[in-house]
């Protein structure tokens, strides 16, 4: 027989094998050759771009970003409308509002995401606004719901995304409306008998963003996770005498790291932490929502992650699909990662589910922001060779400022050059030299650096726990001020005095716990303590069987949790039940927050009404840092950088953590002043820039709770910021005026203090040492953590003192430990560990 004969016998043999017992063995016997041949990537790290076709792919890919600005996988877009958002609460309701309105799809890529989150407080009045309910909400619409959240190692984060997993696979359990079209995807993997050579235990994935429909999009700061719910006035306090169902910050939502971690979070109602002794850890952050052509990017670059993981983790699971992309058929599907196999496990699903050309931005330019999308990529987080143009717009926009660089960022590690191991990102360098440069030309020039006193989590910033800590802070006086490598030095060796133009803050709340005598007779009477309530309330506003740790149906637990559950709950009603008796049947006199005071029209402290003795109030009075977690640059009031992406290598090396910005620049003008001259600034940044100021400056009113009628808390598509106009924010409308300077270095000089004279907060300027900071702070036990120091100061004078400060704003100590080692080489610190915490 002819041997194309005999290739259509074969043919016909294996069409007819097809679906048969022995075809599915063969089929089976090549995925499982697959899978142990992974173990081959142990020593050969390249080889997702050994072959012709992905050196092709890759070839095409540089190609396309050198075609570019900043070597970035986007293009410039003109025409998108883009919304900021200052903190949580706007953010989050108006993410809430866009859920709400999900026709078809949704995506979601994640750090850390809470299915227990609300997104509208209080809680207790908002439970249907519950991250996870208004999922299974659009589940169960028929939308279809993408989600990917950043696999972590347990024996270093808390966050838990197995459980995260769990609990949104089980809200549509086989059989009810919904079912499969929620899928969550974890990254990346830690099994060695699956991943091998491409597992990664240091790296994470840090974006955030929401893409909804292709129409709309959300990108920032921001995870959908504990601890990032926060309104303007920063409170710390959530203790509630007339009721604990007005709690703003249930379960783990009320968190402080400087006392205690997260932790259990898959059990979300518990707490640890006691609100009738405590204050929360305040959160600032900034984020965006936007329509136009840039939201095709952000789906872009999810869809690319979507492949790579189901390529690299579930390539054998028919439970995961490919996505295709309209834009990207054909010969360039290879572009987001789609794959052919001969025998593929899953099918393939092209997006958006309707017409691309329905969408409104492809119908014509929908706003004036000039914009691009940046990101920091590489071979494990995303398949393809380096990209870091996020860390090239930094350098470019800073080298470029004429007039002041702002930055709020939760971290600033940089490097101003080849010398300073193992730190490598150049945007210590783009600082200097425009910092030179205004001096050569005489220009007056700022660089105004906003960032955590503490950038990670700790406790006392002594202990040995805290070495990881403490060697993050080292690394960032280091670049910095500190060696002959650093910023300042190095502007000071071509004679230019760096003080008079980079200036660095912190950001500090205070607040008092609302723990009334009445509140506390309330407690002896009933034999309950108010956190034993504070864990029942939390238990009544989740919904049942939501932590069941399968993806199967969920259940109650077992009987343990049962009759804990019960137990609070009957401690609860025994604690209400001598409401009367201790008269708080009647409205209650103090408020349970005085964070209002320190901004617009908030009153003073000293005239705040207080149910009890002055003296027993002092044992109230909270501070602590206002944790900056946004990732943020303005320049000249004309250019805004926002997104995941922090100032450190993880962030800006691209091979690291994987991160995803957006740069922008509003070709809408408004008629300002620079330095007392006419100027042109951009509406987008220069809005976003005078609101931010005012909120640190104390210009602007406390937030009020209902955001339903808040335009700063709805989608882009709803309506544009309400920039608040009005006296303060004329004040601030020139950044360099000498007159904003002068109150905001007033406020930073009053603020920091009087947190030292009252709280001796920490880090400060007199502890050089050791032995400075037990002198400066002992170690006892006698005052709780972010308490008031002197017990004994008079009780109208702390009041007196809490008046004078106004926002948030204090200096960053920069004389912190500057005589002693803060990060001595050991377990935690050596050559293998540097990297993780640069």
């Amino acid at each position: 027989m002819a041997p194309e004969g005999d290739s259509r016998m074969f043919a016909g043999l294996r069409d007819k094998l097809k679906g048969t017992n022995l075809y599915d063995a063969k089929i089976g016997a090549i995925h499982f050759k697959n899978k142990i041949g992974k173990f081959g990537n142990l020593i050969n790290s390249n080889h997702r771009h050994d072959e012709e076709h992905e050196q092709a792919t890759d070839e095409k890919r540089n190609r396309i970003a050198e075609s570019h600005r900043f070597n970035s996988f986007a293009p410039e877009r003109d025409g998108n409308k883009i919304k900021w958002y200052v903190d949580g609460q706007d953010y989050f309701y108006a993410v809430s509002v866009a859920l709400e309105n999900a026709k078809e799809t949704i995506y979601i890529e994640d750090w850390w995401l809470s299915p227990e989150l609300f997104l509208r407080r209080p809680p207790f009045f908002n439970q249907e606004y519950r991250l996870d309910q208004i999922l299974k909400r659009r589940a169960e619409a028929g939308v279809k719901i993408y989600i990917i959240v950043y696999k972590e190692v347990a024996a270093a984060v808390s966050c838990n995304s197995a459980h995260t997993k769990h609990a949104l696979n089980a809200l549509c359990p086989e059989g009810t409306p919904g079912y499969g079209n929620i899928v969550v995807l974890r990254h990346p993997d830690h099994n060695v008998f699956e991943n091998a050579g491409d597992m990664t235990f240091y790296w994470a994935h840090h974006e955030k963003f929401i893409v909804i429909d292709y129409e709309i999009a959300f990108i920032g700061g921001l995870d959908l996770c504990f601890g990032r719910w926060d309104s303007r006035q920063h409170p710390c306090a959530d203790v509630h005498p007339a009721g604990v169902q007005n709690e703003m910050f249930p379960g783990q939502d009320f968190n402080n790291n400087r006392i205690m971690d997260f932790h259990t979070v898959e059990d979300w109602k518990s707490n640890e932490l006691s609100k009738a002794d405590f204050g929360r850890m305040p959160w600032h952050d900034v984020a965006m929502c936007l329509i136009g052509d840039c939201v095709y990017d952000i789906a872009e670059h999810f869809v690319l992650r979507w492949n790579f993981v189901k390529r690299d983790k579930y390539k054998r699971s028919d439970k995961v699909e490919w996505l295709t992309m309209t834009g990207r058929e054909g010969e360039n599907e290879d572009l987001i990662a789609v794959q052919r196999p001969k025998h593929p496990v899953g099918g393939y699903t092209n997006h958006p589910l309707s017409p691309l050309e329905n969408r409104s931005w492809a119908k014509g330019q929908q706003g004036t922001v000039h914009a691009q999308v940046v990101r920091s990529s590489a071979d494990w987080s995303s398949g393809i060779l380096t990209e870091h143009s996020i860390q090239n717009a930094y350098i470019e926009v800073i080298e470029n400022a004429q007039h002041f660089v702002y930055i709020e960022n939760q971290f600033f590690i940089t490097a101003t050059g080849e010398n300073q191991a193992p730190i490598h990102n150049t945007i210590g360098r783009a600082i200097v030299n425009a910092c030179v440069k205004a001096s050569k030309e005489s220009r007056k020039f700022r660089v105004i650096i906003v960032i955590p006193a503490v950038p990670g989590f700790a406790g006392d910033l002594r202990d040995d726990a805290a070495q990881g800590t403490r060697a993050i802070m080292d690394y960032q006086y280091k670049s910095i001020h500190r060696g002959e490598h650093s910023i300042f030095e190095q502007i000071k060796a071509q004679g230019v005095d760096p003080e008079q133009y980079i200036f660095i803050f912190n950001l500090r709340s205070y607040d008092r716990l609302n723990k009334t005598s009445a509140m506390e007779q309330q407690e002896e009477k009933s034999g309950v303590k108010y956190q034993d309530v504070q864990r029942a309330e939390a238990e009544e506003i989740m919904a049942e069987g939501v932590h069941s740790t399968t993806d199967q149906q969920p259940t109650l637990g077992d009987d343990t949790g049962v009759k804990e559950k019960e137990r609070l709950i009957e401690a609860k009603r025994k604690f209400e039940a001598q409401r009367s008796e201790v008269g708080l049947d009647k409205e209650v006199t103090s408020t349970d927050s005085i964070a209002a005071t320190a901004m617009l029209n908030g009153g003073k402290v000293s005239e705040q009404r207080w149910d009890g003795d002055l003296e027993k109030e002092k044992e109230n009075f909270v501070q602590e840092e206002l944790y900056i977690h946004g990732k943020l640059l303005i320049v000249d009031d004309r250019i805004v950088i926002c997104g995941s992406s922090n100032i450190n290598d993880r962030s800006q090396l691209g091979v690291h953590d994987s991160e995803l910005s957006i740069v922008m620049e509003d070709y809408n003008t408004i008629d300002s002043t620079m330095d007392g001259q006419p100027f042109k600034a951009g509406h987008h940044a220069a809005t976003l820039r005078r609101l931010l100021w005012r909120e640190h400056l104390g210009l602007l009113p406390a937030q009020q709770l209902d955001a339903s009628k808040d335009p700063n808390a709805q989608p882009v598509d709803v309506c544009p910021n309400d920039i608040m106009e009005g006296p303060e924010y004329e004040f601030v409308a020139d950044p360099m005026s000498d007159q904003v300077w002068d109150m905001w270095t007033g406020n930073a000089d009053t603020n920091t203090q009087i947190f030292r004279h009252l709280f001796r907060a920490d880090p400060d300027n007199n502890i050089k040492t050791f032995d400075d900071y037990d002198a400066f702070l002992p170690r006892h036990n006698k005052f709780k953590q972010g308490h008031l120091h002197d017990p004994f100061m008079p009780a109208e004078e702390v009041r007196q003192k809490l008046d004078q400060i106004k926002g948030h704003l204090v200096w960053m100590p920069l004389d912190y430990l500057c005589d002693a080692p803060m990060a001595e080489k050991g377990l935690q610190v050596n050559a293998y560990t540097e990297s993780i915490y640069t």
